[in-house]
């Protein structure tokens, strides 16, 4: 069973076991169990399920592993022959999360 789902502004297709790295969430340690309800398409023993917008009843059902950050960014800035530069470095809150099963009810 197949699910796209809607998390943290993004949107991904999950299998039972799959490992996301999605933006952190708020007030969750490791090790916590998450619910997400905004399952936009399920697929099930060939048979598609779309929602508009969500499909109803449908819900994912994850664990979050680890809260880390990720790779460090570089944002350099420059203005040619006015002497400025400006170099910063940015690294993302990031939960890598494992999904446990697909509820189509």
């Amino acid at each position: 069973m197949k699910a796209t789902i809607q998390t943290q502004g993004s949107q991904f297709t999950v299998e039972k076991g799959d490992k996301l790295s999605v933006n952190r969430f708020p007030d969750k340690n490791e090790g916590d169990q998450i619910s997400i309800d905004q399952v936009l398409m399920v697929v099930d023993e060939g048979k598609a399920t779309f929602g508009a917008p969500n499909v109803d009843g449908a819900s994912v059902k994850a664990k979050i592993l680890e809260n880390k950050k990720d790779k460090k960014v570089i944002v350099f800035k420059k203005k040619r022959r006015q002497g400025y530069k400006r170099r910063k470095g940015h690294r993302q809150h990031i939960s890598v999360i494992e999904i446990e099963s697909i509820d189509l009810k």
